[in-house]
C-alpha cells in the first residue's frame, strides 16, 4: 500500500509498521523472513533521520515526542541477532551485534554476545562482554557463571558484585553462591558439595529448585548416583514443571535399569514442552538402555538439533554411534562434549572407551594420564587410569596399585570396585573378590555388584547364595542380562534332564524368536531412514 502511494503513511508510520510485521513473522517461526524485514526497518529508520529535524516549533515538538516513542534501532538490530542466533548463523549474528556502539549496548546485548563470543572460541571477548554486564547488573547469575565456566578466579568475580552485597540487605548468600560455583567449574567436586550444602542450609535459599539441581549434579560428576537421583528426585517435587538437569536424571534412572520410570519421566517432559532437547534426551537413554541403538542415535541427534550446546545429547549421541560401530563418528561427538564440558569425566571415558574399541591403547592411555594430571589424583581419576591400564598386561600391577589407592579414597566408588573384581577374577582369587564386593555391598545395593558377587560364589561352588544374589540383581533391573544368563546357566546344570526338554521346547518355537528378529531389523531401517533425513548418515 505505501508503495503504491507513498503519502498514504509518514515515515515514522511505515517504520512502525515494518517492525510490527517482522515482530509477526518473528512470531510464526520464519526467522529467515523476519531478519530480512527488519533489516528493511533499519532501512526506513534511517530515512526517517535524515528526514526528521528538531524544530522550535510546536509541531516539531509533537514529531520529536513521536519519534521517541517509536522502536530503538538497537533494538531492532538485536532482533535481527536473535533470528540468526535461532538460524544458527552465529558469525552474522555477532556482526550485527558488534556494529552497536559499545556505550549503547544494554545488558541483554552484552549477554548475548558474550554468549557467542564464547561459543566461538572466543574467550577474551567473551569476558570482556559477561564483565560488561555484570558492571550494568551486578546481580546477573548468568553472568557470574558464564565468567567462571571461562577460568575467571571467583574471587575477581565476586569483587566485581561486593559493593551490591554489601548495600542490599539478605544478600550475605551470594558471595557463598560464588565461591561454590566457582569450585563446581574449577572440578573440585568435594568442595563444591559442602559449599552448596551449606547454602541449602541457610533459611532463604533452603528449597531452592536451582540450586538442588545444581547439588545433584555435582553429585553425579563426583560418581555419587544415589544422591543424585535423591537431590533431582527433591528438586522435581518442589517444581513438578521442572525440565533444567532432568536429562541427566533420566540418564542415571536408564543406568540404574528403572526404564519404565524413565519412559514416563520423558513422556510427561515432552507433555511440558517438546522444544527443548531434555525429554528427546530421556527417551533416548531409554531406547539405549533398551538396546536400540538406532532409535537412540536420531533422538539424539534431534535434541543437538534443539541445543548444540545440550552435553548429555551430545553423550547419548556419541555413545549410540560407539555401539554401531561408528567409531570416527562417536570420537567427534565426545571431543565437543568435552569442549562444552571440561570438567566432566564421562566425556573423557566415552572418548577413551572408543580409542580401546578402536585398539588404540596409547591414544586412550595418553588421555587417562592427562585428565590425571589435570584433575588430579582423585578415586574418578585413578580408576579412569586404572581401566587403560588393565588393557594392556604389562601395566596390570599398575592398575592393581592406582585402584588399590582409589578405594582408599572411597571405598564405596562403585566403578573402583568392579574394576577390582575385574581383576581379581583374572587372577583367579575369588575369596579376595567375595570379600571385597560383600564389603561394597554393606552400604549400598547395585546391580552389577550383587550380579559379580554371584559369579564370584559359582567359581567357589556356593551355589544356593549365588543364586540369591542374582535375584537380587534382577530385583534391582529386571533387564540385566548377564544375571539372568548366570542363573540360567546355574539352573541347567542343576537339573540337566530338564534343561533338554527345555531346550528341545524352544527349538520348536525358533519360528517366533525370527519373527521378532525380524520386527527388530525393520525398525532399526526405519530409525536409518530418519537418521539420513536429519543429515546424520
Amino acid at each position: 500500500m505505501s508503495n503504491n502511494n507513498p503519502e498514504l503513511f509518514s515515515p515514522a508510520q511505515k517504520y512502525q509498521l515494518l517492525v510490527y510485521h517482522a515482530d509477526a513473522i518473528f512470531h510464526d517461526k520464519e526467522y529467515r523472513n523476519a531478519a530480512c524485514k527488519y533489516s528493511m526497518a533499519l532501512q526506513q529508520k534511517k530515512v526517517l533521520s535524515k528526514t526528521s529535524k528538531v524544530r522550535t516549533s510546536t509541531g516539531g515538538a509533537a514529531a520529536n515526542i513521536q519519534a521517541q516513542s517509536l522502536p530503538s534501532e538497537i533494538e531492532v538490530k538485536y532482533k535481527i541477532a536473535e533470528c540468526y542466533t535461532i538460524l544458527k548463523l552465529d558469525k552474522d549474528a555477532i556482526a550485527v551485534l558488534d556494529g552497536i556502539p559499545s556505550r549503547q549496548r544494554t545488558p541483554k546485548i552484552n549477554m548475548m554476545l558474550a554468549n557467542l563470543y564464547r561459543k566461538a572460541g572466543q574467550e577474551r571477548s567473551a569476558v570482556t562482554s559477561y564483565k560488561e554486564v555484570l558492571r550494568q547488573c551486578p546481580l546477573a547469575l548468568d553472568a557470574i557463571i558464564g565468567l567462571l565456566s571461562l577460568s575467571v578466579k571467583g574471587a575477581e568475580v565476586a569483587s566485581m558484585t561486593m559493593d551490591v552485597i554489601q548495600s542490599i540487605p539478605n544478600l550475605d548468600w551470594l558471595s557463598v553462591w560464588i565461591k561454590a560455583y566457582a569450585f563446581i567449574h574449577a572440578g573440585d567436586n568435594q568442595r563444591a558439595i559442602n559449599t552448596i550444602c551449606s547454602l541449602e542450609k541457610k533459611s532463604l535459599l533452603r528449597d531452592n529448585v536451582d540450586l538442588l539441581v545444581s547439588l545433584a549434579d555435582v553429585y553425579f560428576r563426583a560418581g555419587d548416583t544415589k544422591n543424585a537421583i535423591l537431590k533431582f528426585e527433591q528438586a522435581q517435587m518442589l517444581d513438578p514443571y521442572l525440565i533444567k538437569g532432568m536429562d541427566v536424571y533420566g540418564y542415571l534412572m536408564a543406568r540404574e535399569g528403572h526404564l519404565e520410570d524413565v519412559e514416563v519421566l520423558g513422556g510427561r517432559l515432552f507433555n511440558i514442552s517438546d522444544q527443548h532437547a531434555e525429554p528427546w534426551v530421556i527417551s533416548g537413554c531409554h531406547s539405549f538402555y533398551s538396546k536400540r541403538y538406532s532409535r537412540a542415535l536420531y533422538l539424539g541427534a534431534k535434541a543437538i538439533q534443539l541445543n548444540s550446546n545440550s552435553v548429555q545429547a551430545l553423550l547419548l549421541k556419541g555413545a549410540a554411534l560407539r555401539n554401531m560401530g561408528r567409531v570416527q563418528e562417536a570420537i567427534i561427538h565426545f571431543r565437543e562434549a568435552m569442549r562444552l564440558a571440561p570438567c566432566r569425566l564421562d566425556c573423557y571415558e566415552g572418548l577413551i572407551d572408543c580409542y580401546l574399541a578402536s585398539n588404540g591403547i596409547r591414544e586412550a592411555m595418553g588421555m587417562a594420564n592427562n585428565i590425571y594430571k589435570t584433575l588430579g589424583a582423585n578415586a574418578q581419576t585413578l580408576t579412569i587410569l586404572a581401566t587403560v591400564c588393565l588393557e594392556d598386561p604389562v601395566t596390570q600391577e599398575k592398575a592393581k596399585t592406582l585402584l588399590d589407592k582409589a578405594l582408599a579414597q572411597r571405598p564405596d566408588y562403585t566403578k573402583a570396585v568392579v574394576k577390582k573384581a575385574e581383576l581379581l577374577s583374572r587372577e583367579q582369587k575369588y575369596e579376595e573378590g567375595i570379600t571385597l564386593l560383600r564389603n561394597a555391598l554393606a552400604n549400598q545395593s547395585d546391580c552389577v555388584l550383587h550380579r559379580m558377587l554371584g559369579d564370584f560364589l559359582v567359581a567357589v561352588n556356593d551355589y544356593q547364595e549365588a543364586m540369591d544374589q542374582y535375584s537380587i540383581a534382577l530385583s534391582l533391573d529386571p533387564n540385566d542380562q548377564k544375571s539372568l544368563e548366570g542363573m540360567q546357566k546355574m539352573e541347567k546344570e542343576e537339573s540337566p534332564t530338564d534343561a533338554t526338554v527345555e531346550l528341545d521346547g524352544d527349538d520348536m518355537e525358533g519360528s517366533g524368536e525370527d519373527g521378532d528378529l525380524e520386527g527388530s531389523d525393520s525398525e532399526a531401517a526405519q530409525w536409518a531412514d530418519q537418521e539420513q533425513w536429519f543429515g546424520m548418515q
